[in-house]
């Protein structure tokens, strides 16, 4: 049963570890090529808030892996 549950969890948390990797590398990317073909500001902007609502589904789904690790 907790070898069930421990799997789970560290699912979760490779799953959390490659959304944050990967949005920091998209949004990197977003930037550099944004500056690159001259793009407006409202890009940037935009760009910016997709990764914070990376950002903040990680940190939900952190903070679900922290309650399940308490109640082990």
């Amino acid at each position: 049963m907790d070898s069930d549950k421990d799997q789970k969890i560290a699912r979760k948390t490779r799953m959390v570890a490659i959304v944050i990797a990967g949005t920091m590398i998209l949004w990197l990317g977003a930037q550099y090529v944004g500056k690159q073909l001259g793009l407006p500001g409202r890009y940037a902007i935009l760009f910016d808030l997709m990764a914070v609502a990376g950002f903040f589904w990680s940190m939900v789904v952190i903070y679900q892996i922290w309650r399940a690790r308490r109640e082990m």
